[in-house]
């Protein structure tokens, strides 16, 4: 029953493949269940109940991701987007965590209208392929920033802005071995290389002293328990900035730049490992694509609700791809594996930020490949593209980076004469981040 629902025998694919598929896409994005707490949490959430959200929100949106379109595509909370919540929205404007879930929510309303009517599909095509590619190269040197200040590796300079931190501290020198141990074994292709890296730097963690009279990671009484309770977060979104006019010019930007790299993460997650799945027609275009973006806008209201940053599709499906997985049923087992996981709470949670740090750095460089995609012999691609791509960690902000670089590509294809190349959705994107930049009513 099982291989006639999920197409297997016309997939070319057996259940024990789609088994084992499942467990190395699993191993690939499982550094997620601790990393997006530990990036969640400097906002004053709950750090166990994220975890238990983080494995929840996965299960949830991958099995619907399965069952609407038999694709071998597993989903979690998007790393950037997580970023995004905590140090734009959170941390930078000063927003509290249970708003910018407000706002995750009304994104996904939105995305799921955006989907269902087809506009989705034109604002993507507004954004010259150059700024998105630019726009997660941008992220990924974020991210990156991020793991190396947690790790220790870098740290704040009153002359330079940012300098070298203490390469002496027991924390810095596990980050900068966990660095170079995960890319080591992504360099052999050895599958779930990042958890393998952050447990490896938790464990030498263990006999490695903090500076402070204790040691980096500190040993927890049980590896199993219980899942943490999920109340702290779960359904604790609020809409204040709907009935505050001062606020709410504050979230508008905030929710489109959401709804954005949300669009951005997805489609490129979802033809890219389609493509390397063979699950494209003749004509390059991905049967079931709609069923795949309601899937996506669902997930999205889902995290808000759970409390959690927007889930996305994960681009670590592509391992699963590799070894074999080609239906809904490798999704599954991926599924399967998150909630399991979450019987393994205290450890978690006793992964130190100098374990977690590395991940970041090699997710960022993972982000950071897409670079050589963008035409940097075409001056008038290249500028607005390396202008996303530094002011995206530059100013600390994934919407400055991306509108700063729509309104350098727009206004110079208008000074080149070429303004009837950019259509009107773009028009519209830039003018919103100029009236948002500038302070202009109705965004001052």
């Amino acid at each position: 029953m099982v291989s006639r629902f999920f197409k297997l025998e016309s997939r070319g694919t057996t259940p024990l493949r789609e088994f084992q598929a499942g467990l190395t896409t699993f191993a690939a994005m499982a550094y997620i269940l601790a990393v997006n707490p530990s990036i969640l949490a400097n906002t004053g959430m709950d750090k166990g109940a994220l975890i238990t959200v983080t494995a929840i929100t996965a299960a949830v949106a991958t099995t619907l991701m399965a069952l609407f379109t038999n694709y071998p595509i597993a989903m979690a909370p998007g790393m950037g987007i997580n970023a995004f919540f905590t140090f734009t929205i959170c941390l930078g404007r000063g927003l509290p965590w249970s708003e910018a879930l407000g706002m995750v929510f009304v994104n996904g309303i939105i995305f799921l209208s955006l989907s269902v009517s087809g506009v989705r599909e034109k604002i993507i095509a507004s954004i010259p392929l150059g700024l998105k590619i630019a726009v997660t190269c941008g992220v990924g040197l974020f991210i990156a920033f991020i793991g190396l200040k947690n790790g220790g590796i870098i740290a704040g300079n009153a002359a330079t802005f940012v300098g070298p931190g203490d390469f002496t501290a027991g924390p810095a020198k596990l980050c900068l071995a966990g660095i170079l141990f995960t890319a080591l074994l992504v360099a052999r292709k050895v599958p779930g290389a990042i958890v393998i890296g952050i447990l490896g730097i938790t464990i030498a963690g263990i006999f490695t002293a903090d500076g402070q009279g204790g040691r980096v990671t500190q040993l927890v009484g049980n590896i199993f328990s219980l899942p943490a309770s999920a109340s702290p977060v779960f359904l604790k979104l609020t809409f204040g900035f709907l009935t505050n006019w001062s606020r709410f010019q504050t979230a508008v930007p905030l929710i489109f730049t959401l709804l954005l790299v949300d669009m951005f993460d997805n489609i490129g997650t979802l033809i890219g490992v389609s493509k390397r799945a063979g699950l494209l027609d003749s004509d390059g275009r991905l049967p079931k694509a709609g069923r795949a973006l309601l899937a996506d806008s669902i997930a999205t209201i889902l995290s808000s609700l759970c409390g959690t940053s927007t889930v996305v599709s994960y681009i670590e499906s592509a391992s699963g791809v590799e070894a074999g997985g080609r239906t809904g049923l490798t999704a599954i087992w991926v599924a399967v594996f998150m909630l399991l996981a979450l019987f393994l709470t205290p450890l978690i949670l006793a992964i130190p930020p100098c374990a977690t740090a590395p991940a970041l750095v090699i997710v960022g460089i993972f982000m950071m490949q897409s670079v050589v995609e963008i035409d940097m012999t075409q001056f008038e691609e290249a500028a607005p593209a390396v202008i996303t791509i530094f002011a995206i960690p530059l100013t600390f902000s994934i919407a400055q980076g991306i509108g700063l670089g729509l309104l350098c590509s727009v206004l110079m294809r208008v000074g080149l004469g070429r303004a009837r190349t950019v259509p009107v959705f773009g028009y519209v994107v830039a003018i919103m981040f100029f009236l948002s930049f500038f302070r202009i009513p109705p965004f001052r």
